[in-house]
């Protein structure tokens, strides 16, 4: 058994330790109206609010036009520099808040993320691993949301990868997670396995690193979302992949059956189009709507 598969002993006060940094700053958000992005639809502002470090953060942030407060869809980053603005229809209904976690384009002062790098910058070291900052934005983030007027923060979804479960994990106020694992899950054990990237990045690292791998085990081990899954009560809906796929169900299993809250899988149909149209209707399901706005593109 790989050490990442090993919850720390530490792990409760490891994350706790972050929760307080984060409550010794201000969000202090600064709103600033984009009009090229805003339309009769929805106002779309550039967020900057504050993370540890401090370390400043930049958002798209869009909202209804019309009386508030909207339910909240909140896009926590994949792994990439680029973060694009939200669909224009998810923006018709619901205040949508999509992060640019540190290192990333316009969050890239006064640190910027490498593309292959970024994965294992500082992973020798709990402490100085990018990804403590990185969870730590992506909560500040939730803390925005919480803290805006136009938001029902009884109704906010969170969408994304491992980092979406991680917030949803440390922010119980989540409604609702649409989560597709696949970054830092089991990390050290499944990475020999594949040559793919991002996970290769952990393998290039060990291979440079030899005598570091334990290190960088023990390291994944508190960024693992299997242990996470027991503090996630809301309703989730896991991504998985087919059985061909290398995170199949079967890889995917232990994380369902320790997520606290329900729980339904959806296998990705590798489209852009299916697997967008599951998302919209999935969210507005969730939300209580009897029909779904989709693309022109995506409409039958």
């Amino acid at each position: 058994m790989s050490l990442s598969s090993v919850r720390p002993a530490d792990f409760d006060t490891y994350w706790a330790k972050v929760d307080s940094e984060l409550a010794g700053l201000p969000v202090a958000a600064e709103l600033t109206r984009l009009p090229l992005q805003s339309n009769e639809y929805s106002t779309v502002y550039a967020a900057r609010f504050t993370s540890i470090g401090p370390y400043r953060l930049y958002a798209w942030f869009s909202v209804p036009v019309g009386d508030g407060p909207f339910p909240a869809v909140y896009q926590t980053p994949g792994y990439g520099s680029v973060v694009h603005v939200p669909a224009y229809e998810l923006r018709q209904r619901y205040a949508v808040l999509t992060l640019r976690h540190r290192g990333q384009r316009l969050s890239d002062q006064p640190y910027a993320a490498a593309y292959p790098g970024l994965l294992t910058d500082g992973i020798d070291d709990p402490a100085t691993y990018i990804y403590r900052g990185i969870v730590a934005d992506c909560l500040r983030g939730m803390d925005f949301l919480l803290s805006r007027p136009e938001v029902d923060t009884q109704h906010i979804a969170l969408t994304g990868n491992d980092l979406a479960l991680i917030t949803a994990a440390l922010r119980p106020q989540a409604s609702a997670l649409h989560c597709s694992p696949g970054l830092l899950y089991n990390g050290a054990t499944l990475a020999p396995q594949t040559s793919a990237y991002p996970l290769e990045e952990i393998n290039d690292y060990t291979r440079a690193y030899p005598d570091r791998a334990a290190a960088l085990a023990h390291t994944l081990g508190y960024f693992n979302p299997l242990h996470f899954a027991d503090r996630v009560g809301c309703k989730t809906l896991l991504v998985t992949g087919n059985d061909r796929d290398f995170f199949s169900p079967a890889v995917l299993q232990p994380l369902a059956d320790g997520l606290a809250g329900p729980v339904t899988a959806y296998q990705t149909a590798h489209s852009s189009y299916r697997d967008g149209v599951q998302q919209a209707e999935w969210l507005s399901s969730h939300f209580g709507y009897s029909d779904t706005l989709l693309p022109a593109q995506w409409q039958a």
